[in-house]
């Protein structure tokens, strides 16, 4: 299952049932889990802590040191869950100091020359696509999609079921459920579409919609916003997650 012409280092951990392409190359201080399939010219280093069942596209670079100038070789790692396609081209960085590691989820799709940056984490079913850039230390939640070319800034945070437009660039937080595109960065709506697809009955959607109008269109402070919604919406686990988010993204602020 192991190509001659790929280098696997005698301390590296690989798991059972594992293919490894020719050309790729595993460090030492690897842990490939079992039934992962590597494809040519995949680059595994130090640091890489991989689950089950992931496929990498040639040219995937998993687990080279940041991009960070305060790095200072300490050791850190990149955990990567099951069941992800990481597609050609793909970077994932080490964490630094700051956090020890990056972390990407379990069933990913992570397209053509995506980067992942030091300190992201990235959760559950999410779709990032072609040429995204995370920058440093962002978090993107659950069954976010990023469309093409987006950019992130550091710091920043997707919320889970938000879809972003291509080219986007945002310098701040995007919020749970939207949709998030144009010049710069703009709220465009609720992801009715998306929430549909993933099963949110009716009622959840009109209850996150009631939060967005007071939050977007009533034109109230944030501090009134959140009070407005603590007092007169029932405070179900998606109200809950969109003001803890406000909560969490309160210094860096989000997309309006």
């Amino acid at each position: 299952m192991i190509s001659p012409l790929a280098y696997v280092d005698p301390e590296a951990q690989i798991g059972q049932n594992v293919k490894i392409g020719p050309f790729c190359y595993i460090d030492k201080n690897v842990v490939i889990g079992d039934d992962n399939e590597l494809m040519n010219s995949v680059t595994i280093l130090s640091g890489a802590r991989i689950g089950r069942g992931n496929i990498f596209f040639p040219g995937a670079v998993i687990s080279a040191i940041p991009q960070d100038l305060k790095f200072r070789g300490e050791e850190t790692t990149v955990e990567l869950g099951d069941n992800n396609k990481i597609r050609e081209n793909v970077t994932i960085n080490r964490g630094t100091a700051a956090k020890g590691r990056t972390v990407v989820g379990n069933g990913n799709l992570l397209m053509e020359g995506v980067h992942i940056a030091h300190d992201d984490i990235v959760g559950n079913g999410c779709i990032i696509g072609n040429c995204t850039k995370l920058a440093g230390e962002v978090t993107v939640d659950d069954f976010a999609i990023l469309s093409a070319c987006v950019l992130v800034h550091q710091f920043c945070r997707v919320g889970s079921y938000t879809m972003v437009g291509g080219g986007t660039r945002s310098s701040q937080s995007i919020m749970p459920y939207t949709i998030c595109a144009r010049e710069p960065a703009t709220y465009c709506g609720l992801n009715i579409v998306g929430l549909r697809r993933r099963g949110f009955d009716r009622e959840t959607i009109n209850h996150i919609h009631e939060a967005y109008r007071i939050i977007y269109q009533a034109g109230l402070s944030l501090s009134d916003a959140v009070d407005t919604i603590n007092r007169e919406l029932q405070l179900t686990p998606e109200i809950q997650y969109i003001l803890s988010f406000i909560e969490d993204t309160k210094q860096r602020g989000f997309v309006h």
